[in-house]
């Protein structure tokens, strides 16, 4: 196999679309944004590129026993209430620097291949702790685009996210500035602890605004209700194991007198 290939698998027609990206990283929010977009337009969505690459790890998927290579894969999605999209998706990103920027690159001819002039990369931005009110934080190469962002709850803060943005959902805008692409990046907080469908929620609603979507969340929400399950098993682990510190003998109550 070559460093990278792109497999043609369906040729689809698009409408002024929009190029979404939701691969892995913090939270999982862009993993969990992008498909349940394509859970829920599934009817509307056609696989039409694999991207294979070295850069992934030397590993399969299983589906119903049937392995298949480890690729990024881009769906054309008719909207009926607004724009078009190319989702793109995987479970994985690249293993190295070069190999970020070399698949980046891949996706943004992929877009320019459908005429593709705009684009959201979704992510996950952690807070280092839970949260319960779950904001979305932008990031964008166009500041025509930040004011429509803002009036749909988009919040801006100075030189947040803390070290920039890493991987694919960061040089999207990099590099997709550089060849004309209009970019923004929606960023969920998120604890960074567990995969987090609330955070991914709140980036999905921003986009609904942005480029016209009408979603239900029934079964993201469903998720949400299970983390929270979680949630609270590990904090009453916490509180049993900070009780049972607080009852541990100190070396006043180990001293004697012999």
């Amino acid at each position: 196999m070559d460093e990278l290939e792109v497999d043609v698998v369906a040729e689809a027609e698009v409408d002024d679309p929009v190029l979404v990206e939701g691969l892995p990283g913090v939270g999982h929010v862009g993993t969990l944004a992008a498909e349940h977009l394509l859970e829920e337009l599934d009817e509307e969505s056609t696989l039409i590129r694999r991207v294979y690459s070295r850069e992934f790890p030397p590993q399969v998927t299983i589906e119903d026993g049937i392995a298949e290579l480890t690729c990024a894969s881009i769906h054309a999605v008719s909207n009926p209430d607004g724009r078009d999209l190319l989702v793109l998706t995987g479970d994985h990103q690249a293993q190295t620097n070069a190999g970020h920027y070399g698949l980046t690159s891949a996706f943004l001819d992929i877009a320019a291949e459908f005429e593709t002039t705009d684009i959201y990369s979704l992510g996950g931005v952690p807070t280092g702790e839970l949260i319960e009110e779950y904001a979305v934080i932008g990031a964008v190469t166009d500041e025509a685009r930040r004011d429509s962002l803002e009036e749909a709850g988009v919040e801006f803060r100075e030189d947040e996210p803390a070290g920039g943005i890493v991987g694919v959902s960061g040089l999207l805008l990099g590099l997709g500035a550089r060849r004309g692409f209009d970019a923004a990046c929606l960023m969920g907080e998120t604890s960074g602890y567990l995969v987090d469908p609330k955070s991914a929620r709140a980036v999905l609603e921003v986009l609904e605004e942005a480029v016209g979507l009408d979603l239900a969340y029934d079964s993201l929400d469903e998720r949400a209700d299970e983390m929270e399950d979680v949630i609270g098993k590990i904090q009453e682990m916490e509180q049993q194991q900070q009780q049972q510190s607080m009852e541990l003998p100190t070396d006043d109550d180990l001293r004697y007198i012999g």
